[in-house]
């Protein structure tokens, strides 16, 4: 069990190691950082590189915002072949759709909770 743990710290770590490296060494903005994570993992995806890290690392490897790349390029594997070309369009999006709903959902839950007020 401890060996399991450690798989996904070291994965997670390291996958957030590298963004805290373009923040602060190459002073990339947190959004660009997400962009290209999301897209990292759908090309590690598609090329088989990423399944390869998700055996290893778990959700080390799914929870992280890379994570995300990888869910959209497998849902989209999967409807192109149960759907066709219209797959390319729907399947991420199917795919992602519970993580989708559930971050606007308790991101309105929060927001009306603690109620934001705007930065001066």
């Amino acid at each position: 069990m401890f060996l399991v743990f450690l798989k996904v710290f070291l994965v997670g770590g390291l996958i957030c190691l590298i963004a805290q490296i373009m923040l602060d060494y190459f002073k990339i903005q947190t959004p660009y950082i997400m962009v290209t994570y999301v897209t990292t993992g759908v090309v590690l995806t598609f090329l088989g590189i990423y399944d390869k890290i998700v055996d290893f690392g778990a959700s080390g490897a799914t929870v992280p915002i890379i994570g995300f790349g990888y869910v959209l390029a497998n849902g989209v594997k999967r409807a192109i072949v149960e759907d066709g070309f219209l797959g390319i369009f729907t399947g991420g999006v199917i795919a992602a759709s519970g993580g989708i709903a559930a971050a606007v959902f308790f991101g309105y839950v929060m927001a009306v909770i603690f109620t934001p007020k705007a930065k001066p």
